[in-house]
Order: structure tokens, then sequence, then C-alpha cells
């Protein structure tokens, strides 16, 4: 398995470190990655975490815009001034930073969601409310879709 799915919640340790999901592990070791790339999402409070493939991907986007224009200023600001690399140690664990910490909120427990080609970092109950929104988001997008809602966007 190649793509990072699924989600797990790891305690913080005394000394400030987390352990990555063992299946998310697995991932990076496939793809050969020992450092990641950490961002810190622009909409909600999670960072989004892959390997330096990640970083690439907005780079080559970057790249697309005219250099003198304010959007590739911009988003090269967010990239890299707003991103930073995240060590994993011999055992699978990232230490928790206040770069972490101040984005997200985490102070006990980290919430590993999987993204396919990356993975996120979340507080847990913030993540947990998330999903909830997203769900319901979905949910009344089928039941728009399939006709189960009367045009005012109420349920039949």
């Amino acid at each position: 398995m190649d793509r990072f799915l699924s989600s797990a919640v790891n305690r913080i340790d005394a000394k400030g470190r987390v352990s990555v999901p063992a299946h998310f592990r697995s991932v990076l070791q496939k793809r050969g990655f020992s450092d990641l790339y950490a961002l810190r999402a622009l909409d909600v409070a999670a960072l989004d975490v892959g390997g330096p493939d990640l970083l690439d991907r907005y780079e080559q986007r970057i790249a697309l815009e005219d250099p003198f224009l304010q959007t590739a200023d911009d988003m090269s600001f967010f990239c890299h001034g707003d991103g930073a690399f995240l060590k994993l140690d011999q055992d699978g664990r990232i230490t928790v930073s206040d770069f972490i910490r101040e984005h997200t909120g985490i102070t006990t427990d980290v919430a590993f969601v999987g993204r396919g080609h990356f993975f996120q970092i979340w507080e847990p109950e913030r993540f947990s409310d998330y999903r909830a929104e997203a769900r319901a988001r979905l949910l009344k997008l089928r039941q728009a879709a399939t006709g189960m809602l009367r045009p005012t966007g109420e349920p039949e």
C-alpha cells in the first residue's frame, strides 16, 4: 500500500515526541523518506505532511505563476514561510514543536489523518469536529443529487 489511509491518535511522550502510526511509516519507508515536509493548512487548524515530493508539487505549481505577480510571491511565502521540515527519529517519532502546536492547538495527543498522497496532523477534538462537518456536507450533497432535499435544502 502506497497511500496514507485511515486515522490514528497517539499520545505525546514526556520528551515532546509522538510516534507516527506504523502504517504511515510504512508508506514513508516505501517512498524512501526520512525527512518530512509540513505545511500549515490554509483553511483548517491542521498540518499537511508528506515527503519532499509534497513540497515539489507546491513548487511546481508556483513555477507556473508569473514571478512578477503577487500570486507567485504569496504562494512562495505560504509554502516556504509557513512550512518546515520534520525529522523522523530511528523509532519513527517526530518532535511536537511550537511550529506544530501554535497552528493546531495540540497539547497531549495527536490525530494522524490519511489524505492519500499526504497526511494531516490534527488536535483530536478538532479533527473529530471537522470529520463530522465534512460528513454532513457530503450527506447534504448526496441528498441534493438524489432529489432527497426540497429546494429549500430541507429533507423531504
